[in-house]
């Protein structure tokens, strides 16, 4: 091996046009149709040729094709068009300056192992990749003082094949980033931003580059450089590759490396958003740095927990990251002890009741003062998950929020749709997409537009699926014949439904399979056809997933089926955006309730294409009863066989009796009923379920409250954040002395509408002051033994009886129906960020 530098040699871009480059390498482009139509203008077989990155564009084309735009009006006229939209995209007031402008410029930081933000970039793996590229953009839409931090791996994810045999094959090409809208961050004297972190037994130097999102950066961490060992350059290669020293290792890079390297750019968060647990280690390290400025470990934690959010996004116990015990003490014992703690100090940070082992998300959860699910139904599933950490507390009372996904609009909307929403919806409709009445309007679409523009889509969409099936056979090395019969596959007129999404087994993509007679009859009526086009990626060590790319390959290949099912290969965000925005049904039927939101059906939706899917993620919260189809019940099943086996005939159902025959209702030319329920799924999904909406949902429930919170306890050598830790402490001393030790009413068992239902309760305190406690009266639906729906009521303090013991009172008007009541105590403080900030309570005995 011997030592090279590289350089790039780009043509001359004239001076007329020179702001191209500037574009691209802003990932603005990647949501503006007009943008890259600036480049395949210029050359479009090129633009294809480099996979629509503009940077590796740029780098090869042609200076005749540059030297010919210069002279063209047209390309001028737009390439000026799009500069100004440009222009004030990048300096315009937006709404976070309108709506806190003392807040602008205070740094909301944002974690997360991958971003998946175009297919110029391929360092993302799925979901939390797209949702996080998503949020990023809507941060940068709505004016948010907003940068992220993630890892650049060097062979991204992977390229998935499918062999000739229908297996999956793993590809791990070497990344470019010199070709790519990514560029090193330069310090004061133009050399390369290296930070370095303490590794057992060797030092690791990691590189900071960072991406141009809009008005967001975005910093990534490279340890494919000279200065380490050809062992350590691999530390960053692969985004969720080899074992758990390796998993521990990322994650240490991105939560303290992602520190250290904010640090050095000289940027001071005022927020702190933990995107899943691969981050969780960004706390240890503030920890770390405030005990080495003098702050006591214990002010310390408080003062992180004021300003830092966690989101989980892992309904079930396995997915989240645990390590072994002696490995995180090999990994981190010099960090914890500069931190002021010890081993067994820091490894109860993260120890989860049932499972051996270091949890990541019980660390996030320990050390952030707020935590959420990102759906609704996800929320209900995290807080029964964590509830062994808050055994006393109502299980609906678990401090876990929810704050359900959304998609980037622009990112995933069709340009024809865009078209018709300008016309129809109003010029100015994406500066204001979170505007529920606004999406009223889409009833002002004629439904023979509405249903032109979705059949050219489909068209464009068939056509790209037969392309990438060609070739997928032509890699393999298949005949001419099998080459040549793709160009008959999927009818362009026949109702056409996507699957595409990473292949876990809990996804259950066979699911359709479980009576192939019966499917074969559905897919094969020649008066009402179907077909089903198939994509995604089981993680390379999943040899079940696996096997489901293979069942369905050979499935695709019967007679019965050829044509009719398709599996795509290396699904990715332009596959992607094909799908959602071509096929006439998104099925989804994950096993309930594993799927903690699922986009992919919000993209789907925005486009008008319904979803058929189990009641999971974000479905409940979207189904109408007109905007899609629902699958199956939201129940527990004794055993997977047994809910497999309901929810399959609950789908062909669907399909035979509802799903076919809407679509193919025709009168003159399309189905009335079909673009009803299109029409509800653009006015109800594309407003709710955008990351316009979530992103100002983040900065209303926890964004602002992070920050202000922040600034409130660094005041004053953390005073405040000291005052909490000691009231805690002294609450945590005495609580075994509170106790609700009687309570009285003045009622029977039945009551009117209307009466007031008077409560008093004398509560023991001790040496707790009474206004330290909140004392409630908790009423709820009883159910299987417990209250559910809870509303609680505080009692007023009415008298100090004796020391220790004071009398409390409360009024209730019960609303209508039968009720459970109780009365309970609880430790309350104005700088809780939560009401069970310290989670202890006693409830009132048998009264």
């Amino acid at each position: 091996m011997y030592y090279f530098k590289t350089v790039s040699v780009n043509p001359k871009i004239p001076d007329r046009i020179n702001r191209l480059r500037e574009l691209a390498y802003n990932l603005w482009f990647s949501w503006t149709p007009e943008a890259t139509e600036l480049f395949k203008m210029i050359n479009t077989d090129l633009w294809e040729d480099v996979y629509h990155n503009p940077v590796k564009f740029l780098l090869y084309v042609h200076q005749s094709d540059l030297d010919a735009v210069v002279n063209d009006d047209v390309f001028l006229e737009q390439y000026d068009r799009v500069l100004i939209e440009y222009d004030h995209y990048m300096k315009d007031e937006k709404w976070f300056q309108r709506e806190y402008p003392n807040h602008d410029g205070q740094v909301i930081s944002y974690f997360s192992a991958e971003f998946g933000l175009h297919e110029s970039l391929p360092i993302y793996s799925g979901g939390l990749g797209l949702l996080a590229g998503d949020h990023t953009k809507a941060a940068s839409d709505l004016g948010l003082p907003f940068v992220g931090i993630g890892l650049l791996y060097k062979h991204g994810y992977f390229t998935q094949r499918i062999n000739s045999e229908g297996w999956q094959q793993s590809e791990y090409p070497s990344l470019n980033f010199s070709e790519m809208p990514i560029k090193p961050v330069l310090d004061e004297s133009g050399k390369d931003v290296i930070i370095t972190l303490e590794f057992p037994g060797r030092t690791i130097f990691i590189k900071v580059w960072k991406i141009n999102v809009g008005r967001v950066n975005l910093y990534m961490l490279d340890a494919d450089i000279a200065l380490n060992s050809k062992e350590d350059r691999m530390l960053t290669a692969q985004l969720y590759g080899g074992g758990k020293d390796m998993r521990i290792s990322q994650e240490i890079i991105l939560g303290i490396g992602g520190v250290k390297a904010l640090r050095a750019l000289g940027i001071k968060p005022f927020a702190w958003h933990i995107n899943e647990g691969h981050s969780a280690f960004l706390c240890l390290e503030r920890i770390r740095e405030m005990v080495s400025q003098g702050v006591p470990l214990a002010t310390a934690k408080e003062a992180l927990k004021s300003n830092t959010l966690f989101t989980t996004h892992t309904p079930v116990p396995a997915g989240h990251d645990v390590f072994d015990y002696k490995m995180v003490e090999r990994y981190l014992h010099h960090v914890y002890a500069e931190a002021g703690m010890g081993r067994d100090d820091f490894i109860k940070l993260g120890i989860s009741e049932g499972r051996d082992g270091f949890n990541m998300t019980v660390l996030a959860m320990n050390l952030a003062g707020y935590t959420n699910g990102v759906s609704k139904l996800h929320g209900r599933v995290s807080r029964k998950m964590f509830h062994h950490i808050y055994k006393s507390i109502p299980l609906e009372e678990v401090p876990i929020d929810s704050v359900t996904n959304g998609v980037h609009t622009k990112t995933w909307l069709a340009k024809n749709l865009s078209d018709l929403f300008n016309k129809y919806i109003g010029d100015n409709w994406e500066l204001n997409i979170s505007n529920e009445e606004m999406w009223e309007r889409v009833e002002n679409i004629p439904n023979e537009e509405l249903w032109s523009a979705h059949k050219d889509l489909k068209r464009v969409c068939v056509e790209y699926i037969r392309e990438n099936i060609k070739e997928q056979r032509t890699n393999n090395k298949e005949s001419i014949k099998r080459i040549m019969e793709v160009d008959n596959f999927l009818d362009p007129e026949a109702l056409t439904i996507g699957f595409a999404r990473r292949f876990a087994t809990y996804k259950r993509a066979t699911l359709l399979f479980r009576d192939r007679e019966r499917l074969a009859r559905l897919l094969n009526n020649p008066e009402r056809p179907v077909q089903i086009v198939f994509a995604g990626k089981a993680h390379p060590a999943d040899q079940p997933g696996k096997e489901f790319i293979k069942a369905i390959y050979d499935i695709s290949n019967e007679e019965q089926f050829k044509g009719k099912i398709i599996f795509l290969e290396n699904y990715d965000i332009n596959m992607a955006r094909h799908l959602v925005q071509g096929v006439d049904v998104w099925l989804n039927t994950p096993r309930w309730p594993m799927e903690a939101s699922g986009t992919s059906g919000m993209k789907a939706g925005l486009n008008g294409i319904l979803n058929c899917s189990v009641l999971d993620g974000w479905w409940p919260e979207a189904y109408n009863g007109q905007n899609g189809f629902a699958v199956g019940d939201d129940k527990q099943y004794p055993t997977e066989e047994e809910q497999d086996r309901d929810d399959s005939y609950y789908l062909y159902s669907v399909l035979e009796e509802q799903l076919v025959p809407s679509y193919y209702e025709r009168k003159n030319g399309l189905s009335p009923e079909w673009v009803m329920r299109m029409k509800s799924c653009l006015r109800s999904v594309t407003w709710e379920f955008s990351t316009e909406r979530m992103v100002k949902d983040y900065t209303n429930k926890f964004y602002v409250n992070c920050i202000n919170r922040g600034i409130e306890f660094e005041q004053n050598n953390y005073e405040i954040a000291a005052q909490l830790k000691g009231f805690k402490q002294f609450v945590m001393e005495n609580w075994h002395q509170a106790a609700i030790q009687s309570v009285k009413t003045q009622t029977t068992d039945e009551m009117l509408v209307g009466e007031e239902l008077q409560i008093d309760a004398q509560v023991k305190l001790g040496p707790i002051w009474h206004k330290d406690v909140s004392v409630e009266v908790i009423c709820g639906n009883e159910k299987e033994g417990t209250l559910q729906d809870i509303k609680h009521y505080p009692m007023e303090h009415v008298e100090q009886v004796t020391e220790g013991i004071h009398n409390f009172r409360g009024i209730v008007k019960p609303r209508q129906g039968t009720l459970g009541y109780t009365v309970r105590v609880r430790p309350t403080n104005p700088h809780f960020a939560i009401r069970f900030e310290l989670p202890l309570v006693s409830w009132a005995p048998n009264f």
